[in-house]
């Protein structure tokens, strides 16, 4: 387990347990639910243009291998 992993479970736990006695502001666990909701959108914005991408490189290669395939079994035919 990473280092940022194991502190973010630490302070997890620790406001969770200020939760419990209700010392935790409402407002502060608000605001940081809008940041990790912010932070996934932005994180599924960058998978899904990535996965575009590669979509299209992979397109691009088989339709390279296809036609070099093609080629070559015209070339050994003749």
């Amino acid at each position: 387990m990473s280092l940022i992993h194991k502190l973010t479970e630490w302070l997890l736990e620790k406001e969770e347990d200020l939760a419990k006695s209700c010392t935790v502001p409402m407002q502060e666990i608000e605001y940081q639910l809008a940041k990790v909701e912010a932070q996934k959108a932005k994180i599924q914005k960058e998978y899904e243009e990535a996965m575009a991408e590669l979509n299209h490189v992979q397109e691009r290669l088989e339709k390279i291998k296809n036609i070099e395939t093609l080629r070559c079994q015209n070339t050994t035919e003749k």
